[in-house]
């Protein structure tokens, strides 16, 4: 095939017919995207849903937002199916910073991707020797103003139907039931595109094969620059925005080379944002109910009849779209009856923070940077290996709505799937769905809550203080400031400004929870020191009924991790100390405990061979207790023993642990130090 070949309509129309090149509506090309890509089962918050690969691939990919995703997927594929949804748009709601436009973003990245790859391409076509025509001036080429797609050109070659598709069986050679799928997205052609089409057939006398020779099939440019087939709306203030940005107006520029007043051609669609998303693209209005009222209304004749109208000009689009609205201006509108048709017009999806604090690890990830970071003398700033954690924990605590039948605490490990003492994931089911009754959507599991522009700048607060840039250090502790003077600069709700600070807190127990865990460690100079413990005693209680269990009290066992035969002597003494660690006095309830321990076991081992238990965090600071107690006959002594530095020995200690924690738990002199300090004080103790 000749270059020139390439470029004409018969070439397409085969190149469709084989499978080399496709021709779908941008809902069809969405779904076969996210389709195509690994699909997996979640269960989140005790409900199974569906996770999409295509959303988790890439440096930066989103997190969580699974419910979202799965309301996203259902309603493209039900629009791709021809269902009400195509007449719909597709509108974020929620509170700023939960990631409504990130989600957006990403999503256009991924579909121009997907269009780069050569049998997903999108083409459209230009009108050639517009000079031969005659009244267009000096134009000579003259492209589809909405980047019509060809076989929307050629199931308009001629006026009739039945001649059109004769035309697609005889020259293009589709079977009858390709045509007809071919015309399940039949639209007629835009103003302009009709009226020059019209043009060219008087001049050729209807000869088709003359016709075609006016026709150019190119691709449609994917400069993301140029907005063409991902375009971005922002909404913009009451003077400055107008109609004109999204749908176009009379161009004076043309009306310099069009003779006939009455062409449509004089009007220049490109001018505003919908026209150049109008060939199977993604139109993403952001922040769309902040716009003026009478933008609204030009999006709600978009929406229904997916026409761009002008002046009674029509020239039909096919286009996704997507909209943000953060509740305050989302309830404004609701709040004027007469807009009603609009929000029918749309599908609301409420999106919420994410509360799954071992994905919140994740986010702050992204919030602290992957880049190396610098003090203001640009010397290289270490990060405190336990930042992450406070950080994530104290943002994910904030998003958590208050209940009576469940602990903050409780609340967040359930949430991440975790063990909760006697709570189960169906107490937190039950808690979701009273709170998703509440009419008032902020009042919602997960609705409100600091959001990743709060965790950033209290981050950003971290690196700017003395503190960080003396220490050249990021300790962990000090987010808990950071976001102390975030909520009480930015939270302006006296209620929910309340609630953060008390959040912060329980996040502050938390964190010395762990730092305990840590200095045990530290202590053994062993990073798993109490990881093993705690496996220990899940493996003691299991063998300390087996029938093979001897006098001297040793049980063998087959690790699930390695499949290898391992001997555990059971020592009764360390789990009596650990059952009366957790509070636990009567027989029945160390038994009830030990069931509940075996059964857990029994569901975790099978799926995860490598679980550890060290989510479980009673039964962690239970461990740790018992073994600061029986080591070092108490933690008080440890800490007497790290806080008085007088005497050789305990200085030798304190340099043991500062030792180990630099070289084997990624700490640095001043995180180590600052770390032993706060373990010395009684600070946060619950």
């Amino acid at each position: 095939m000749t270059e020139r070949d390439e470029h004409t309509l018969l070439f397409h129309l085969g190149a469709i017919r084989e499978g080399i090149r496709c021709f779908e509506n941008a809902f069809q090309g969405v779904t076969r995207m996210i389709l195509e890509g690994d699909i997996t089962k979640v269960t989140v918050t005790g409900k199974t849903t569906y996770d999409f690969s295509i959303f988790r691939t890439g440096k930066k990919h989103i997190i969580g937002m699974y419910d979202e995703l799965n309301s996203f997927v259902s309603y493209v594929k039900d629009a791709a199916e021809g269902g009400s949804s195509k007449e719909m748009a597709y509108v974020l709601v929620g509170e700023p910073g939960n990631g409504k436009t990130f989600f957006v973003d990403f999503l256009c990245a991924r579909y121009r991707d997907f269009l780069a790859t050569p049998g997903n391409r999108k083409y459209t076509f230009q009108f050639t020797n517009m000079d031969r025509l005659g009244g267009y001036g000096r134009i000579s080429t003259i492209e589809s103003q909405t980047y019509e797609d060809p076989m929307i050109l050629a199931m308009n070659l001629f006026e009739s139907s039945d001649e059109n598709k004769a035309f697609l069986s005889e020259k293009g050679g589709f079977s009858d039931s390709q045509i007809e799928t071919v015309y399940e997205n039949y639209r007629p052609l835009g103003a302009c595109s009709g009226y020059i089409w019209n043009d060219i057939r008087r001049l050729t006398d209807g000869n088709m094969e003359e016709m075609l020779t006016f026709i150019r099939i190119v691709p449609v440019p994917l400069t993301e620059s140029l907005g063409t087939v991902t375009g971005k709306y922002p909404a913009k203030d009451k003077i400055t925005s107008s109609a004109v940005d999204l749908l176009g107006e009379e161009s004076i520029q043309r009306l310099l080379h069009v003779t006939d007043t009455n062409n449509p051609y004089r009007f220049d669609l490109k001018r505003g944002a919908l026209a150049r998303v109008a060939g199977g693209g993604i139109h993403f209005s952001d922040e769309i109910f902040k716009n003026k009222r009478d933008l609204v209304q030009v999006y709600l004749g978009v929406i229904q009849n997916r026409n761009i109208e002008i002046d009674g000009f029509k020239w039909p689009i096919d286009t996704l779209i997507i909209a943000t609205s953060n509740n305050s201006e989302y309830h404004a509108f609701l709040a004027e009856r007469e807009e009603a048709p609009i929000v029918d017009r749309c599908r609301i999806c409420y999106v919420s923070h994410n509360t799954n604090y071992r994905l919140q690890k994740d986010l702050t990830a992204y919030a602290i940077g992957s880049e190396t970071r610098t003090t203001l003398t640009r010397q290289t700033l270490h990060q405190d290996p336990n930042l992450n954690y406070a950080a994530s924990v104290a943002v994910v605590l904030s998003r958590l709505p208050r209940s009576e039948k469940i602990t903050p605490v409780e609340t967040m490990k359930l949430a991440a799937g975790e063990v909760a003492g006697e709570k189960s994931i169906k107490t937190l089911a039950e808690v979701i769905d009273t709170l998703s009754q509440d009419p008032n959507i902020t009042n919602r599991f997960g609705q409100k809550g600091l959001g990743q522009r709060n965790l950033g700048r209290a981050i950003q607060l971290l690196v700017e203080s003395s503190e960080t840039n003396e220490g050249e250090c990021m300790f962990a502790y000090d987010v808990f400031k950071a976001l102390e003077r975030v909520v009480l600069d930015y939270v302006q709700e006296a209620n929910d400004r309340a609630k953060y600070l008390e959040d912060l807190k329980i996040g502050k127990g938390l964190y010395r929870e762990r730092i305990m865990t840590e200095m045990f460690n530290a202590y053994m100079d062993e990073p798993l020191a109490i990881r093993k413990d705690v496996i220990n005693y899940v493996n003691m209680i299991i063998g300390v009924d087996a029938e093979n269990l001897g006098p001297d009290m040793m049980w063998k066992y087959k690790d699930p991790q390695t499949g290898e035969l391992k001997a555990l002597k059971i020592d009764e003494r360390f789990i009596a100390s650990v059952e009366e660690r957790l509070g636990l006095k009567t027989k029945e309830q160390k038994e009830t405990f030990r069931t509940s321990i075996r059964k857990i076991y029994g569901q975790k081992i099978s799926v995860r061979p490598d679980y550890d238990f060290m989510d479980n965090l009673e039964l962690v600071k239970a461990i740790t207790d018992v073994r600061l107690k029986s080591d070092i006959s108490g933690a008080g002594s440890l800490i007497g023993a790290l806080a008085n530095r007088t005497n050789e020995e305990n200085k030798r200690l304190y340099d043991r642990m500062v030792n180990t924690m630099l070289t084997k738990l990624h700490y640095c002199k001043t995180c180590a130090q600052k770390t032993l300090e706060y373990f010395c004080t009684q600070e946060d103790d619950q």
